[in-house]
């Protein structure tokens, strides 16, 4: 006895896709180029990350379904450390061509927003000196105009 609805099921998935079909691969640079727009432009925590990887990879780009964006975050959900991160590495490697689309995906996503992000810090401690380094000067000038009156 056969279910009608069973043959209604499509037979053969995509290769990585979890529920669902998963659009034609892409190129390593396409990935680090998608990831490294999300690093320099992404703020929040994982789950606001989630959002926005869903609203650029999965409505914008159309690199998957719905369903199996979902699937895949409730896997990282599941595993220990941060679920952003995980899904970012995935989506590399399902976009990508296996581990070099997850580590395009993680060093675009990660390193480099961190690589900006130090830099950033830097040129600020040295602006920061130098206002403190102006400032000692201006005081020590008034000392000077003070001293000679």
């Amino acid at each position: 006895m056969t279910d009608s609805s069973s043959q209604n099921m499509p037979t053969k998935r995509s290769h990585g896709s979890l529920s669902g079909e998963v659009s034609v691969r892409g190129t390593i640079p396409e990935v680090f180029r998608a990831f490294l727009k999300l690093g320099v432009s992404s703020f929040g925590g994982p789950i606001a990350h989630l959002g926005y990887f869903r609203d650029e990879l999965v409505v914008r780009r159309k690199w998957l379904d719905e369903a199996t964006y979902a699937d895949l975050v409730a896997l990282c959900q599941f595993l220990p450390g941060p679920a952003s991160s995980q899904v970012g590495f995935s989506l590399g490697v399902l976009r990508g061509k296996g581990l070099l689309g997850g580590l395009a995906a993680w060093f675009a996503r990660i390193e480099l927003g961190l690589a900006l992000g130090e830099g950033s810090g830097l040129a600020l401690a040295g602006a920061g000196r130098l206002v403190e380094l102006a400032a000692q000067a201006l005081v020590l000038g008034l000392e000077v105009v003070d001293a000679s009156l």
